[in-house]
């Protein structure tokens, strides 16, 4: 029986130093978006989609969700379904807030 880190799931550490440029490579690829002066709406959708990939990147291999079972992986969706609706509670405060200071 062979008890290396390999043969039990465990990633190498070669795994996260890729994952880690990874995650360098998409913070660079934000910044030069904000210089590239696309329209607002561009411009939040990337950076949201690229946020959404990194932090994705960064709960699965730094976290270690990647590597427990997928019933702690769907358990954890239904709280981040409540985190967002709980949220969205906030957003007509923020609204409320724009107009009243012109």
């Amino acid at each position: 029986m062979n008890d290396t880190p390999e043969s039990a799931g465990v990633p190498r550490t070669r795994v996260y130093v890729v994952v880690w440029l990874g995650l360098l490579l998409i913070v660079a690829t934000e910044v030069t978006l904000t210089y590239a002066h696309l329209s607002p709406g561009k411009l939040l959708a990337a950076l949201l989609g690229l946020a959404l990939l990194e932090a994705g990147l960064a709960v699965m291999y730094f976290m270690h969700l990647k590597y427990e079972r997928r019933i702690l992986f769907w358990s954890l969706i239904p709280g981040l379904i409540f985190v967002l609706l709980m949220l969205n509670q906030l957003w007509f405060d923020a609204i409320r807030l724009r107009t009243l200071h012109p």
